[in-house]
């Protein structure tokens, strides 16, 4: 082991000490100045970092602005059939499927039905009493010219041929409303059929199911469902202040989520009278063409309409707070100064709002941030205030001091 005398080592310590440290890579940058509120004016500094994040943007005199509701496409009912099952039978035929179009008076579905079978013989008999009825007039008629019967009789004929064929056309009419013909047979076979042309949109009926009467009614689902998908009702909940905008004859763009970069033409056809008490809404139906069928029934969309703004600015949303029950801006009114401004608004949308009172057009307000800008505002403030507070204690001691020094 090497041993180095003690004034070596003295010597080396000593010269590590009187080496100079290395020099700091890079000085700190310097906190920038905080921004100053002289009078109800909060002033940045020129070049300040926080101005880049308080875009600004200038209000627009109120023309239009664009409002967007939440809609609700369905069937065209002026274009739509379901049906129910009119007498208890079961399924024997399914003659239409989902996606199928069919004609007027086409079978959807036959079912073999006691009931009705009691309809086609009550028919039945009705024609073969009215052709005895007829026969019988006819004689009457040959005997009362012979001088045979009185006069009484043939009229008592005649009434009786006039039920029969009363009843006759009841039987006919009733048989030739669910599907059977005035002459057919019976067979009981009772047939679906459509009214309208169209597209079959819901099918819920299987073979050999058994159906009744009474299962038609709210709740319960149609045997079938026909409609015309080529044109299709916008269900619209509109808010109060819309009430005006929405008019049977009024026009709106229909945007879907699902079918981007496409957008529809509709037309108002009714408008609710009452308000919807659990959403607060007002009920509008519209009408929208869809000859591609791109639109399907239950679709989501939302409608869009040009308001008119009245009198004021526009500004967007984000720009307005609120403060207990005021609503407020910052105005930008030199580069780097701004202050608070109380609003009073006209219309309030998602995206915009129409100032009527309190903005100027053209004035510059924050867009973004504004919280941020909120906060430093507060923060600001709250330093004028403490300052204020204890330049007035140091002025309440030297008095105190002063008054101290006289009496002694």
């Amino acid at each position: 082991m090497i041993r180095l005398p003690l004034c070596l080592l003295a010597a080396t310590l000593a010269l590590a000490a009187c080496r100079p440290a290395p020099a700091e890579s890079a000085a700190a940058p310097a906190a920038p100045a905080a921004p100053v509120l002289e009078g109800r004016q909060l002033r940045f500094p020129p070049g300040h970092p926080q101005l880049a994040q308080l875009p600004t943007v200038a209000a627009a005199p109120a023309r239009s602005v664009p409002v967007e509701l939440p809609a609700r496409l369905v069937w065209n009912e002026d274009r739509t059939q379901r049906l129910f099952p009119a007498f208890a039978g079961r399924v024997v035929r399914i003659g239409a499927d989902v996606g199928q179009p069919v004609r007027r008076g086409a079978v959807l579905a036959e079912l073999a039905s006691p009931d009705f079978g009691i309809a086609q013989a009550d028919t039945a008999k009705a024609q073969v009493d009215a052709r005895l009825a007829q026969k019988t007039l006819a004689r009457q008629r040959e005997l009362f010219e012979a001088g045979v019967i009185a006069r009484k009789d043939l009229e008592q004929a005649e009434a009786e041929a006039a039920r029969s064929q009363a009843d006759l056309q009841r039987a006919e009419a009733r048989t030739r409303l669910y599907g059977g013909g005035a002459a057919a047979a019976v067979d009981q076979r009772l047939s679906l059929v459509a009214g309208i042309a169209g597209v079959v949109v819901e099918r819920n009926l299987t073979p050999g199911q058994e159906l009744r009467p009474e299962q038609s009614g709210p709740g319960v689902p149609p045997l079938f469902v026909l409609s015309d998908p080529t044109s299709l009702w916008v269900q619209i909940d509109a808010r109060e202040t819309e009430a005006g905008v929405l008019q049977p004859g009024a026009a709106f763009e229909l945007v879907v989520p699902s079918l981007p970069g496409e957008k529809f033409q509709g037309q108002v056809l009714a408008a609710a009278d009452a308000i919807d008490p659990n959403t607060r809404t007002i009920k509008i139906r519209g009408l929208v063409a869809n000859p591609g069928r791109k639109l399907k029934a239950e679709m989501l969309a939302t409608a869009r309409i040009d308001r008119p703004a009245g009198a004021g600015v526009v500004v967007p949303a984000q720009a307005v707070t609120l403060r207990g029950s005021q609503h407020a801006v910052m105005v930008q009114v030199q580069p780097g100064v701004f202050e608070p401004r109380e609003v009073v608004l006209g219309w309030q949308g998602p995206t915009e709002v129409v100032v009527r009172q309190g903005l100027a057009p053209g004035e510059q307000v924050v867009s973004d941030n504004l919280l941020l800008l909120t906060r430093q505002y507060r923060t600001s403030q709250e330093d004028v205030r403490s300052a204020a507070t204890a330049g007035a204690g140091r002025a309440e001691s030297t008095a105190a001091a002063d008054r101290a020094a006289t009496a002694r």
